[in-house]
């Protein structure tokens, strides 16, 4: 059986917290002082340590001060408000998540449901390590380079966390690989991980499907329906492209950020959520709040813990053990094994990868099926090109400059959603349907572009 520790001063407080644990089939120890809490520690080593921040003799912190302390159990921070510096204190000192006064018996439950002593995380991860020293691989990402390596040591950092990460990089480098990795090694594994790409879906339904509805709450609800918050309940919610989320979205998902709590389209009663959150984008953060696609409370709010993805050309070194590793799985898939020639491998290595990961990999499956022989050339890979913004002046000229378009006329009361296929549409015309330059026009990312032409059918046309 779990044995828990409870360090709170306040003698009520710590009897109820107690009782509410010893529920949940632990043992219960209390102690009203840090002199106490040391003691029972010595005592009996806790699976888990519920502390408060505020005792007579000092501040709970001072636990920490301890290593033997959080090699052995999981300390949880028990205090009086949520706020995004109690988030960054616990991260700091390797609290693995925090309790808010008066405590929520949902939550509780579902904290100690995932009760994992930090050694024994520590040693997935130093069985990680021991594999990438072999293969190069760690988790779900594969590279040796020093921009990857510190990508692994920021996982591991993080990961027995709870705080929120935001995970910023080009296109096409990972983004969603490292969200992967982050909740295999959390101690949310055993949940759900759910992705979903947030400029992908509808304006007119993203409040329906990320908090759900109830039966009848509009025309065509004729059933409720769960969102993502509770699909992925006890589990990790991965938000890709959060600047695409509509702000009037992201106000919502701060408030359900902040309070733990959201509502169903059309319901009456809020309701506990136990989620964590890990988000991406395409942008800068910060240039997206400057560019009025982020709000910077939502920014700060996601952005507890940033990890940077590196661009391909940023570690080029990566590039032959990537590429490999994607001839192999191909060679798997297709029952015929081919490897690549030394002039491919060079060839390869001098290539900017303006597309990332992404490109190299489809690179690979074109050149494996052009390939008649067991070994790859470097006839049929990508040569060199110019870098993106290069590339984009060399396009062809649209037919005039945006400024000389034409312009197009929206009826009063025509939906936002109608609004923004019209505006799409329209720029795709003036741009003589070169994609790059209509989304860039835009300002959106080329996928989301390629999402909503999309949900717009083939035989869109512009008004």
């Amino acid at each position: 059986m779990s044995h828990a520790l409870i360090v709170d001063d306040d003698v009520d407080s710590a009897s109820l917290l107690s009782t509410l644990v010893a529920d949940e089939q632990f043992t219960v120890a209390t102690a009203h002082t840090l002199r106490d809490a040391r003691r029972q520690i010595a005592l009996q080593t806790p699976d888990i340590v519920l502390l408060d921040l505020k005792l007579p003799d000092g501040s709970g912190l001072s636990l920490f001060d301890d290593g033997a302390l959080l090699a052995q159990s999981e300390v949880v921070l028990v205090t009086g408000h949520a706020s995004l510096e109690t988030s960054i204190q616990a991260l700091r000192v390797g609290a693995a998540d925090y309790l808010v006064k008066p405590i929520a018996s949902a939550q509780l439950r579902a904290i100690l449901s995932r009760v994992m002593r930090p050694a024994e995380l520590q040693a997935e991860i130093a069985g990680l390590e021991v594999e990438w020293a072999k293969s190069g691989r760690f988790g779900h990402l594969w590279g040796r380079s020093a921009p990857m390596q510190r990508i692994y040591h920021q996982i591991a950092r993080v990961a027995g966390t709870n705080v929120s990460v935001l995970i910023s990089g080009e296109s096409g480098t990972g983004k969603e690989l490292v969200a992967r990795t982050l909740h295999e090694l959390s101690r949310r594994r055993k949940q759900p991980f759910l992705a979903v790409n947030c400029g992908a879906i509808s304006p007119n339904l993203i409040e329906s499907e990320v908090f759900g509805h109830e039966k009848g709450s509009f025309t065509g609800a004729d059933r409720q329906h769960q969102g993502f918050f509770e699909r992925a309940a006890g589990g990790t919610l991965f938000l890709d492209e959060i600047t695409e989320m509509p702000l009037d979205m992201q106000v919502k998902l701060l408030r359900v950020l902040e309070t733990g709590r959201f509502m169903r389209v059309g319901a009456t009663q809020s309701q506990e959520t136990d989620v964590r959150i890990i988000a991406a984008t395409n942008r800068s953060p910060m240039k997206a709040v400057a560019e009025g696609r982020l709000r910077v409370d939502l920014m700060y709010r996601l952005n507890v813990f940033p990890i940077e993805v590196p661009a391909l050309r940023e570690r080029l070194s990566d590039v032959p053990l990537l590429a490999d590793r994607f001839l192999r799985l191909i060679s798997q898939q297709e029952g015929k094994e081919k490897t690549l020639s030394p002039a491919a491998v060079s060839k390869l290595e001098a290539y900017r990868w303006p597309g990332n990961v992404r490109e190299l990999r489809n690179a690979m499956q074109r050149a494996y099926v052009m390939t008649d022989g067991e070994q790859v050339s470097d006839e049929w890979l990508p040569r060199d090109v110019p870098l993106a913004a290069e590339a984009l002046e060399a396009l062809p000229p649209a037919k005039a400059s945006l400024a000389e378009a034409a312009t197009i006329t929206l009826p009063l009361g025509a939906s936002l959603a109608d609004a923004e296929r019209r505006i799409i549409l329209a720029t795709l015309e003036h741009f003589e349907h070169q994609r790059e330059r209509t989304a860039a026009a835009l300002g959106i990312s080329l996928k989301t572009l390629y999402n909503r032409l999309k949900d717009y059918g083939s035989d869109a046309t512009p008004p």
